[in-house]
């Protein structure tokens, strides 16, 4: 990027390509990722390293905003580019020392593990497919499309930078102070994750009849409190569900699944900015959040945990 930024090679086809290559590398590098974090500590500090995880990555969020901005200011694209790929070496030289945490896998997963991770993907959705992670996926989907697009609505409701910084600050913020709350959950359900949803979904409604900035600003700090605790809730029943031996095969199923709803949520939405405005875009997917959940909690009887299948082999 960096050389063709200062060649004045970079043009949107390119671009798309590079894209299209840095997300192929994401479908593994995120549940590697995930997963590792997941190594280096004790079973029961896990839904603590998710929250952490979470907190880095808001600050990261905050702080990177203005870092990129005097970066650009200080040396350009092409400078700027070079900077944020030389803090990838950084973190590749480090991978390497951590030293993940013993565990004693159950005889179950030991044997899976020693026969090749028993049927591979094919082994992996049919446990998604058969627990709750269904309906987590669900949830996800219709908030992802509906609720978690702030850039555009929000941006939608502002006009000047002033108010553009404020409304792209304030959820980094709130999403930082969530991430916090969030580390105190030890063993978060799917049913939790669909109420902060739900409420989330309310909060955006009340958002897009605020009457002025003001009130618009202080509805988004719990908007993005309520939606930092609900994916750090959702990553860990997503990261701690399934077992050992399975984790990643899950992790790859729902990388897979969630990129079509990030791909279809942003053009969706702003459609429906541009044809009912972004108040009735934000008021409107609000209500079908909460309705869409309110409506499988009944339905699942509270979203009750399924029984675990077996995926012990006979001796």
């Amino acid at each position: 990027m960096a050389v063709l930024v200062a060649c004045h090679l970079l043009t949107v086809p390119v671009l798309l390509v590079l894209a299209a290559m840095t997300g192929l590398i994401a479908t593994v590098d995120g549940p590697a990722t995930s997963l590792l974090g997941n190594d280096l500590v004790p079973d029961a500090d896990v839904p603590s390293a998710i929250a952490l995880g979470s907190v880095v990555h808001s600050v990261g969020r905050l702080a990177g905003t203005a870092l990129a901005g005097v970066t650009l200011a200080s040396v350009g694209s092409a400078g700027a580019y070079v900077i944020n790929g030389a803090s990838f070496l950084f973190v590749s030289a480090v991978i390497p020392f951590p030293q993940p945490v013993r565990r004693h896998a159950p005889r179950a997963e030991a044997t899976a593990n020693a026969r090749g991770h028993g049927m591979g993907l094919r082994e992996g959705l049919a446990f998604f497919l058969t627990r709750r992670l269904v309906a987590l996926a669900v949830i996800s989907a219709v908030t992802a499309m509906l609720g978690r697009n702030y850039a555009l609505t929000l941006a939608t409701l502002v006009t000047g930078p002033a108010a553009y910084g404020a409304v792209s600050t304030v959820p980094a913020v709130g999403g930082t102070a969530g991430a916090i709350l969030a580390g105190r959950l030890r063993r978060p359900t799917v049913r939790l994750v669909g109420a902060l949803a739900a409420a989330g979904g309310l909060l955006q409604v009340l958002a897009g009849a605020a009457p002025m900035l003001l009130v618009l600003l202080l509805l988004v700090i719990p908007m993005a409190i309520v939606e930092s605790v609900s994916d750090t809730a959702a990553t860990t029943v997503l990261q701690t569900d399934p077992p050992a031996h399975l984790r990643g095969r899950v992790l790859g199923v729902w990388n897979s699944i969630s990129t079509a709803w990030g791909l279809a949520g942003p053009p969706a939405l702003g459609l429906l900015i541009q044809t009912a405005g972004a108040r009735s875009a934000l008021i409107g997917g609000g209500l079908v959040i909460a309705t869409v959940i309110a409506g499988g909690m009944l339905a699942r009887g509270g979203l009750r945990p399924t029984p675990t299948p077996s995926y012990a082999t006979a001796a």
